[in-house]
């Protein structure tokens, strides 16, 4: 370099290997940044609402509130924290399944016209990534289970792991009884929240749960059933028609809605809850059964605009303010709540 500090002619800038370190360091950020959001997708925290069956059994069971010495209502915030803590557990495992079913179906992914967007299948997140992310996450939320929770809810959740990853490799190519798997996965939570909880599950909760999970799985099948290349993408498909599934829809819809109201009625519900009139949380019910049976099938005047039937669900004004009216319903009359 010459004297008065000036590049020689045809010599690189001095800051140039400066301004190139940057640059890749940059580079390096960013690629880091957008393989996390990937795996935040790919875990799929939209559809962990499915979790909160965990907290089912908590919640009818009255224990979501407890008295204090003046008698009025607050948090019970051991049972409430237990409840939170199996559903954070359920979150983690599902998370887990999610990344590896993208993983082991990542070429079918490829050739669907939403899915190949997924960050496994787009190449966003590295396969050999995205492996010991799912194990690391099975290894937590099982750690959680035994050393917070107790054994034999981590039994449960376990259980529902080795499910899930019979499901993901081999038994999701099997028609009906991959739904079937599906609803049993819906049952193990429910179990597996009054695990936590120490509270007793009744056999109502669990026809009601096993009834609703078919319903619900049925209408995931016949949501795939209207995209494009869906033998393809989900081999178990061919092996259904949408005859088929209207029927099984229709069987399992007015299953779920005649137990959950049978289950109202029951004298030893009543008795139970100290009240006649759970009977009226049936109509949201009711509702939330035909909104989802419009939404699967195209017909509430929107289209198939969603990945799932969760997410259809989820952005459905009418069915998100139906769920929210049921709750608050329930909580009113299962709590013996008043205005003031």
């Amino acid at each position: 370099m010459p004297p008065d500090g000036r590049d020689s002619p045809g010599s690189k800038p001095a800051h140039a290997d400066a301004v190139a370190a940057d640059g890749v360091a940059s580079v390096g950020a960013l690629k880091k940044s957008s393989v996390i959001r990937g795996l935040v997708k790919t875990i799929r925290p939209h559809q962990w609402v499915k979790n909160l069956f965990v907290m089912a059994p908590m919640f009818f069971h009255k224990d979501l509130f407890s008295s204090t010495v003046q008698g009025d209502p607050s948090l019970n915030l051991r049972v409430t924290g237990q409840a939170i803590l199996g559903t954070g557990v359920f979150c983690l495992l599902a998370g887990a399944v999610y990344t590896i079913n993208d993983l082991v179906d990542v070429e079918a992914d490829r050739v669907h016209p939403v899915k190949r967007h997924r960050p496994i299948a787009s190449g966003a997140v590295p396969e050999n990534f995205a492996w010991p992310f799912a194990i690391s996450l099975v290894f937590v939320a099982l750690a959680i289970s035994y050393f917070k929770l107790n054994l034999a809810f981590a039994g449960v959740a376990l259980l529902y792991f080795v499910e899930n990853l019979a499901y993901s490799f081999k038994l999701k190519k099997v028609a009906y009884l991959d739904v079937g798997l599906i609803a049993f996965g819906f049952v193990l939570r429910v179990v597996a929240g009054g695990l936590a909880t120490n509270t007793q599950v009744s056999w109502y909760m669990i026809a009601c749960t096993a009834l609703l999970a078919l319903f619900l799985g049925f209408g995931k099948r016949r949501h795939e059933l209207e995209g494009e290349h869906a033998g393809k993408q989900r081999s178990a498909l061919e092996a259904y028609g949408k005859r088929s599934l209207t029927i099984a829809l229709a069987v399992t819809g007015l299953a779920t809605a005649a137990t959950y109201i049978a289950y109202t009625l029951d004298p030893s519900t009543e008795a139970f809850f100290q009240s006649k009139y759970l009977w009226l949380t049936a109509p949201f019910t009711v509702f939330g059964i035909v909104r989802f049976l419009f939404l699967v099938s195209g017909r509430a005047g929107r289209g198939l605009k969603a990945e799932s039937p969760t997410q259809e669900m989820l952005s459905d004004v009418l069915f998100v303010l139906n769920l929210v009216l049921w709750v608050l319903v329930v909580v009113a009359i299962v709590y013996r709540l008043r205005p003031g």
